[in-house]
């Protein structure tokens, strides 16, 4: 199947090629049967720098171009519309022991197996790399020339792959140990700068929120101090953008002082989450500041229809370091008379810059600003330089509309707007949701991504659960059944065509899929938390809110399905354990009375003011019939006032009229309380 049919921006960009594409499919695999040829695998995305170069110089080039055609089966796929081909070969290039990332050019026979692996490869050869024309020669030798090493490496390799997603993951509850788990996580971290340990420095969200968990558990210090030493790195080092707002996806160096200039829609919208949760906790102003600017970031520059497009790149080095990075000059003529003297000394502006004579603005290791004017007069600086900003060539955007990463949005957005009292911003979740409903819905099955309305690959499992978690999320906020009715059917869908009946868990593709050589069964966590961790806690509040048994059977089932997984990889399943955690830990908070009564929305109000990760809000309406077995049956308003009660293990609390009561009553235990975690504050 030829470039034509394709929907993604990133492949499309590939159509002027000489190379002969085509898009991953059962016609690319029948030819490459009948020719007898191998394929040829290249794998990127649109934010993907090194992507672009390749194919600047070495598809574009006719030479390395015929090579291709006359040897291979020419294969192009975009990792975000294709999320599940991402992960079988980046996989397998660790298992074939190459590092992954993109681009990812793999070598693979007819049906589909790899054999051979490598990544980015200009026209001429380099310092420590070959040119693309050896790197085809190689991939040729060896499939035409080299059988029996053909054989030997892609038959291990595909038995590798089917071990690691196939073989039996269980243990016993016995062997699941949270704070265990938190401690092992804890000792891989940077305890000078944050962030995990190595020369490379990713937000990794779900492990942070691992270790703040545990020392709202614990109150063992060492927890807050990785937290807060990793936040205060990305909130105020060169991860975040100053001026614009959202989150780069990584930064080069140990100390979060040179950024990847690319956002992934994915990143911010989990760093939304947890300076949301951070906020609630210990009110701190850089929190509340960069999730106000995230959002801005979001609703001006990211919105596709009602959605979010998926990212914004570099596809020139160059520009995006022009587009991104000033001068002292520039910065001295955007503010003049605005004491740009101040801006420059907060944001460790010189004339010599930091990188390559300009300057990345950061805030880490400068002076802070010393009180609310100097933080006005900072906002207002930051106004004009943006302004300035859009007048320069933007990185590239991609304008696909994925499931997934919208519903971790929409999540984050509705949670933020209810705790910041932002009923804009729930809203524009709101209309988000309708958004993904309407262009990637149908029935109870959703696609995976569009572009420009038109749809891309059948949903996966992370789709349903992060759209599940998002349309649980804003019932919680409004009580609009119809979002509780949408969560029902995508996890219906999930455990009719997802669920492994033989070995238990979610595959990441539906049973009626095309096949690939695996189906995937994970809970890794990649650029969105995996399916199974999200699960889980999906799961959990379903069965609270609706009072089924079979879905607290099933959330229990799946934390044993991979409980020896979790303990092998703890690294990389950050959300799977939270959501152990919230299976274990799960309260729920009803709160009986009418929705529009000043005593109800105060004890709303003061449920949304706590930071308790593991709460779920129930608004009932006086009289409202409760499903059955609920553990509130038989129980209702106090004297006539709306009423709270709190529930934990099928435990149900006296009734509380008072919202100070309340507060009082999700606050930390006193041990805790003493020894809250000390954050800068600016």
């Amino acid at each position: 199947m030829s470039l034509a049919t394709a929907t993604s921006p990133y492949i499309l960009q590939h159509k002027d090629n000489p190379v002969q594409w085509r898009v991953w499919g059962p016609e690319a695999l029948a030819e490459a049967g009948e020719k007898n040829k191998p394929i040829f695998l290249s794998i990127g995305f649109m934010g993907c720098h090194w992507c672009h170069q390749m194919n600047h110089e070495s598809f574009s080039d006719p030479a390395v171009a015929a090579a291709i055609n006359e040897h291979f089966i020419p294969v192009i796929v975009d990792r975000e519309e294709r999320p599940d081909l991402d992960q079988i070969y980046q996989m397998a290039a660790q298992n074939m022991g190459h590092q992954g990332g993109w681009p990812l050019s793999v070598f693979l026979r007819p049906d589909g197996v790899p054999y051979f692996v490598s990544g980015y490869h200009p026209k001429e050869e380099r310092t420590g790399m070959i040119s693309a024309a050896k790197l085809f020669e190689e991939g040729r030798s060896i499939f035409y020339d080299q059988k029996e090493r053909l054989t030997q490496n892609s038959d291990a390799i595909l038995e590798g792959l089917k071990n690691l997603y196939g073989r039996d993951m269980r243990t016993g509850p016995e062997n699941i140990n949270i704070d265990l788990a938190a401690m092992r996580i804890g000792q891989r971290f940077d305890i000078f700068f944050g962030g995990m340990q190595g020369p490379v420095k990713f937000p990794n969200a779900p492990l942070i929120d691992v270790l703040w968990r545990a020392w709202l558990r614990t109150a063992t210090p060492q927890f807050s101090q990785l937290v807060f030493t990793t936040i205060d790195a990305i909130l105020f080092g060169s991860m975040y953008d100053h001026i614009g707002g959202g989150f780069f996806r990584y930064c080069a160096d140990e100390r979060w002082t040179i950024p990847y200039f690319e956002k992934a829609l994915a990143d911010s919208a989990q760093m939304i989450d947890l300076c949301t949760g951070l906020w609630q906790f210990n009110r701190n102003d850089p929190c509340r500041q960069r999730v106000e600017e995230t959002i801005g970031w979001l609703l001006r520059e990211m919105k596709t229809g009602e959605g979010f497009a998926a990212g914004q790149g570099r596809d020139n080095e160059i520009e995006a370091a022009k587009y991104y990075m000033w001068s002292e000059a520039e910065i001295d003529a955007g503010l003049v008379g605005t004491f740009s003297a101040r801006f420059k000394q907060v944001y460790g502006v010189t004339r010599d810059g930091n990188l390559a004579g300009r300057n990345i603005l950061r805030r880490l290791g400068n002076p802070a600003p010393t009180g609310e004017a100097d933080e006005a007069l900072l906002a207002r600086q930051r106004e004009m330089l943006l302004n300035i900003r859009r007048k320069r060539t933007a990185p590239l955007r991609d304008d696909m509309l994925l499931a997934d990463w919208n519903g971790m949005t929409i999540a984050a957005l509705a949670r933020a707007g209810v705790v910041f009292e932002r009923p804009d911003w729930i809203g524009a979740a709101a209309s988000a949701f309708d958004h993904v409903v309407k262009t990637l819905g149908d029935g109870e099955r959703l696609h995976h991504s569009a572009i420009d309305g038109q749809k891309g690959a059948h949903g996966f499992a992370d789709d349903y659960a992060h759209m599940a978690r998002a349309a649980i999320q804003l019932w919680e906020v409004t009580g609009d059944n119809k979002y509780l009715n949408a969560a029902k059917g995508w996890v219906k869908t999930l455990d009719t065509l997802f669920w492994d009946s033989q070995r238990g868990g979610y595959c990441f593709t539906p049973s009626d899929a095309d096949p690939l050589i695996v189906r995937v069964r994970t809970i890794f966590d990649t650029a969105t938390p995996s399916a199974n961790g999200t699960m889980l806690t999906v799961l959990t509040r379903l069965a609270f809110i609706a009072g089924e048994v079979d879905y607290m059977n099933r959330a229990s089932t799946l934390a044993a399905t991979f409980g020896d997984e979790m303990n092998r990889v703890l690294n990389m399943v950050g959300t799977f354990v939270t959501g152990i955690e919230y299976l274990a830990n799960a309260l729920m908070v009803v709160v009986i009375g009418t929705r529009g009564h000043s005593r109800t929305q105060e004890l709303v109000r003061t449920f949304w003011s706590k930071n308790v990760p593991n709460a779920l809000l129930v608004q009932l309406e006086p009289g409202q019939a409760l499903p059955e077995g609920h553990p509130l049956t038989g129980r209702s308003m106090e004297g006539g006032q709306p009423t709270a009660y709190v529930v934990q293990q099928g435990r149900v609390s006296s009734p509380i009229t008072n919202a100070q009561v309340l507060a009082q009553g999700l606050t930390l235990p006193y041990q805790l309380q003493q020894q809250q975690p000390q954050q800068r504050t600016a």
